[in-house]
């Protein structure tokens, strides 16, 4: 994409962060949001590369050394930091954001000193990602105007970990330190509004 698009994303990072392109690397394991991410991303005008593994993440880190990265944590071969610093390595001026369905402050830790620039908890969406990833250096993003619900937040969490169980309701009580039958009338109800 040419340097001089006029979108309000390019303008953003021509504005805010002294960054001229829009090559913006997304690394994670889950198709269905990577892809939806992905399509979201582009149009608001940056140019996406996609990667599901760490290896793929370390290798496109290298070759396209993209502007912006936003990097699932947990992937299938390791661990999301390792491509963050990967990137920074190839690129110290770039922006990558730590994406994780499992927040904690050890995490979020370890996700700055690995290079990044903020830590996101899943799910999050479009939005939320291009606020952190245009941020003023230094500042948070301003809140989503609409934020899920709590209601929301934990039905999401309780489904992410079901479906890492194979949607199986016991082994799933059990990660959740949660009573089987509990669990089934949650899982029984349609996901709270917000």
């Amino acid at each position: 994409m040419d340097s001089t698009d006029t979108s309000p994303a390019l303008a953003g990072q021509d504005a805010r962060n002294g960054l001229t392109d829009s090559r913006l690397l997304i690394v994670d394991d889950d198709t269905r949001f990577r892809d939806r991410l992905a399509r979201a991303m582009g149009a608001r005008g940056f140019d996406v590369t996609l990667a599901d593994s760490v290896a793929a993440g370390v290798e496109a880190s290298r070759a396209a050394t993209p502007a912006f990265a936003v990097v699932d944590l947990r992937l299938g071969d390791g661990s999301g930091l390792d491509v963050v610093q990967a990137l920074r390595e190839a690129r110290p001026d770039a922006r990558a954001i730590i994406l994780t369905g499992y927040g904690n402050i050890a995490t979020a830790v370890a996700a700055v000193k690995a290079g990044a620039i903020d830590y996101l908890t899943k799910p999050t969406d479009a939005d939320q990602v291009e606020a952190a990833l245009l941020a003023p250096e230094g500042e948070m993003p301003a809140p989503p105007d609409q934020p899920m619900s709590a209601d929301r937040v934990r039905w999401e969490h309780i489904q992410r970990i079901y479906e890492q169980c194979d949607r199986n309701v016991s082994e799933t009580a059990r990660r959740l330190n949660m009573h089987r039958r509990t669990l089934q009338r949650i899982l029984a109800k349609y996901a709270p509004r917000g």
